[in-house]
């Protein structure tokens, strides 16, 4: 009799998850071609066959203030989710990222005997060290996306595998620039400014309106730039007025695309998350920016472990890009730090040989490694 078909139940957390989990889908189908997967995810995911059962998108939510206005909604999902499988037990469960939404998920299945394996270390060492523990109870296994996160881990108990990232192997080591700007239809020959004030709608609120004013300052200070704007699909009615508000003039909106505007650009103004990862392996400049509720900022600074916010800083052990957070994060100093790259030829050239070199550490066959280490757990 031919065995049925591998199920699995997977759960990503916003726009970046929703990305990683498509990667690693098509790893997995490589391996297992009738594998069926269903949950939580995006339209990444979907187009790999993933059956959403709700969207990625109903956890990007970040800050306390935030997570505790959404909290009653989120806890209902996660609630129908865990009765779901309970009731109809899949081979595995994956939970990628969301570890506030993912790791309490993930104790309660292992308990019942479902494998649960965690895609991505939650950061523990920038701040929460505490999670480690919690860590141990709910994942069987954690595929780590940095080389020095299995150690820490495994210092807890906790079983952990290091798959590299999968960005990593899907962005060119050598970006093709003029390809990315006649698909934007963008000259070859401008200088070109990427705005990505991320993909929450809370930091549409806080971000968003710094990033278009500095970009407004910019235009009156180089009017030849031009500036691009890549947008997750479902925010481009909230971006819309603030452009009208704050933006430059001829401020080109696209709809996603995120990864071709930073092929494209010259300099990235950027939100503090996976995208600055992103834009590093495209090797572009960028200024760092980030803003939430007061409130929130006030809590999380004081459990920061680190000096550095953005993911390259911290890779890089060093302030390669600079870093402007909340009170700090002016359009007139989000401005001034962007002419220091447009006017810095030398410091440019030297930060993309230190993007280079962590662009070939990251490069490592994620797909097939993290797909080897799930079929470890599964068999397990």
């Amino acid at each position: 009799m031919t065995p049925p078909p591998l199920r699995v139940a997977m759960v990503a957390g916003e726009a970046s998850g929703d990305l990683l989990g498509s990667l690693l889908l098509k790893g997995m189908h490589q391996c297992w071609p009738d594998m069926c997967a269903g949950g939580i995810g995006g339209p990444q995911m979907a187009r790999m066959g993933f059956d959403a059962w709700w969207p990625s998108e109903c956890l990007a939510v970040r800050g306390y203030v935030e997570v505790l206005r959404h909290y009653r909604g989120i806890s209902r999902i996660r609630e129908a989710v865990a009765e779901r499988l309970l009731a109809d037990p899949p081979r595995a469960f994956i939970g990628i990222d969301a570890p506030d939404f993912n790791l309490g998920l993930e104790e309660r299945l292992k308990r019942a005997g479902i494998p649960s394996i965690h895609f991505v270390c939650p950061s523990i060492w920038a701040w929460r060290g505490g999670r480690a523990k919690r860590i141990a109870r709910s994942a069987d296994q954690v595929l780590c996306l940095f080389p020095f996160e299995p150690e820490l881990l495994r210092a807890h108990g906790v079983a952990a595998t290091y798959v590299g990232h999968p960005l990593a192997d899907v962005i060119p080591m050598v970006p093709d620039q003029a390809d990315a700007r006649r698909a934007l239809g963008l000259p070859e020959d401008a200088t070109v400014l990427a705005l990505l004030p991320g993909s929450r709608r809370s930091e549409i609120q806080y971000i968003a309106p710094a990033l278009l004013q500095a970009a407004r300052l910019l235009q009156s200070q180089r009017p030849e730039l031009r500036f691009v704007l890549p947008v997750v699909p479902g925010l481009e009615a909230m971006l819309e007025p603030l452009i009208q508000a704050h933006g430059p003039r001829d401020l080109q909106l696209l709809a996603g695309r995120s990864h071709e505007a930073l092929a494209a650009c010259d300099l990235t103004l950027i939100a503090s998350g996976t995208a600055t990862l992103e834009a590093a392996l495209f090797k572009r400049p960028m200024v760092i920016a980030y803003r939430m509720h007061p409130l929130s900022w006030q809590l999380m600074k004081r459990m920061a472990y680190q000096p550095w916010v953005g993911l390259p800083n911290i890779l890089c052990r060093d302030f390669v890009v600079p870093e402007l957070i909340q009170e700090a994060c002016t359009p007139q100093a989000l401005a001034q730090e962007a002419l220091r790259w447009l006017d810095q030829h030398e410091r440019r050239a030297q930060l993309q040989e230190r993007f280079a070199a962590l662009h070939q550490q990251l490069r490592c066959d994620t797909a097939t490694r993290a797909t080897d280490a799930i079929a470890k757990a599964i068999s397990a």
